[in-house]
């Protein structure tokens, strides 16, 4: 057993005085000692945290004890270390940034797609009319994704609605979305039943749930995690590695974000390239004057 653990979670609540909570949860989690990123918004919350066995109980504890936000289904990884090297408590707009909390047919907390469970989806992501959906970030997919899954040409969420015209001719066939955790696919299939596809399910607990509870079956590459692990495998069934680094294209499930700060892009780096470019995407960035150093992780904190 390991010393630590990362939780990853959300959930689609009213919660009312949400900046006030914001403060109240900010000031909990410094009592006990986490580390980690947590969004708090009318709309709900969403946070990845990591601390020792202890703490991640009391904060699960408290969580499950608010009659507002009980019943969390927690995503718990055993890790060597704090996956964070810091804690930051926002209020936002949005738990995840869709653009379209204005619009008042996607709400997950009234209507979203169908949840299947894990082993549900392994069984029937491969029927005939059946289409997997991701809908995350290309950086992300680019990474790992599912075996024959649609994948969208998009940079972040919030780029999501803008690709209906590419997605109208599935309509009449049974789309399966699925995330990192799920949180994603609450507002895509939410968006998706608003503008009349009929048939929409989602990955209940994402792809961290369905590498505890179907071994990662299908899942090809390593899954994108917004903690300082960056990648982390899912497979245990039928691996493969199927990104390669940017600068020499040989296989590699090694992620970074480039050092240069005022690019940050997210790419794969294998080891020995992410050496001799000092975690970097490109010559330019290497001699930018905003190069942040590199240790090997390629992981730097937002705040």
């Amino acid at each position: 057993m390991k010393p630590f653990r990362t939780l990853l979670y959300y959930k689609y609540a009213r919660i009312s005085n949400a900046e006030a909570f914001c403060l109240e949860h900010q000031a909990f989690c410094e009592r006990i000692g986490i580390v980690g990123r947590i969004i708090v918004a009318d709309e709900g919350i969403n946070g990845t945290i990591s601390g020792t066995i202890v703490q991640c109980q009391k904060y699960m504890d408290k969580l499950n004890a608010d009659p507002v936000l009980n019943g969390i289904d927690f995503k718990v990884d055993e890790v060597d270390e704090p996956s964070f090297m810091a804690l930051h408590v926002r209020f936002k707009p949005e738990i995840v940034h869709s653009g379209l909390r204005d619009a008042a047919l996607v709400d997950p907390t009234v209507k979203t797609g169908i949840h299947l469970e894990p082993k549900e989806f392994a069984k029937m992501k491969d029927e005939d009319d059946v289409v997997v959906l991701d809908v995350r970030s290309k950086y992300e997919h680019e990474l790992g994704h599912f075996k024959n899954a649609m994948r969208l040409d998009i940079d972040n969420f919030r780029e999501f609605p803008e690709q209906l015209n590419a997605i109208q001719n599935l309509k009449g066939k049974k789309i399966l979305t699925y995330c990192t955790g799920g949180i994603k696919c609450e507002k895509a299939s939410a968006f998706l039943l608003s503008q009349g596809f009929e048939n929409v399910y989602q990955l209940h607990g994402g792809i961290v749930k369905y590498g505890k509870e179907a071994q990662g079956k299908d899942f090809e590459g390593n899954c994108y995690v917004f903690d300082k692990r960056v990648s982390v495998p899912v497979n245990s069934v039928n691996p493969n590695v199927v990104s390669t680094c940017k600068v020499c294209g040989t296989l590699s499930t090694h992620m970074v974000n480039c050092a240069n700060a005022e690019c940050n892009e997210h790419f794969v780096l294998c080891e020995t390239c992410g050496w001799e470019m000092d975690g970097c995407c490109s010559a330019t960035c290497k001699a930018a004057s905003a190069k942040r150093p590199y240790d090997g992780t390629g992981y730097y904190s937002r705040f």
